[in-house]
């Protein structure tokens, strides 16, 4: 069974705020020619690497609620310049929109089990607007979806 992670995305506002980083960070690295992989670097490797490559996602905590996930692709840890170990996790640069779940607030990752992972949204359908995230949340809150 796959493991997930649960991070704080600091510094983001809403969902669409996480989809345009990853946007541009692509592009970035697109345009330096280098891989279009993104990948977000902590300091720590997960010990539980393994169960997380097996179909895990990265679960991001945006304004005190789980809004969104990434699909993990690999781990890889490594060096930096000056020899401190880091650890890359390389995510699929879809970010998925999952129904809202409190969270406080806590320091680095933690894991995060399958059966405590929030729902993902359904997709809409053509021609349908996304809603803004605060109708959103209080349309999950009272049960529409």
């Amino acid at each position: 069974m796959a493991l997930h992670l649960i991070k704080l995305c600091v510094g983001v506002d809403a969902p669409d705020d996480l989809i345009r980083h990853v946007e541009y960070r692509r592009a970035r690295a697109q345009a330096a020619g280098h891989s279009e992989a993104y990948a977000h670097i902590t300091r720590m490797v997960p010990k539980r690497a393994s169960e997380l490559a097996e179909g895990g996602s990265l679960y991001w905590v945006i304004r005190g609620f789980v809004q969104a996930r990434q699909a993990i692709v690999g781990i890889e840890p490594f060096s930096d310049h000056e020899g401190t170990t880091r650890c890359r996790i390389v995510l699929e640069p879809q970010v998925v929109l999952t129904r809202n779940q409190p969270r406080r607030p806590f320091q680095g990752w933690r894991y995060l089990k399958p059966d405590d992972a929030p729902p993902d949204l359904p997709t809409l359908s053509e021609g349908d607007d996304d809603l803004p995230p605060q109708l959103n949340r209080e349309l999950q809150e009272i049960g529409v979806f």
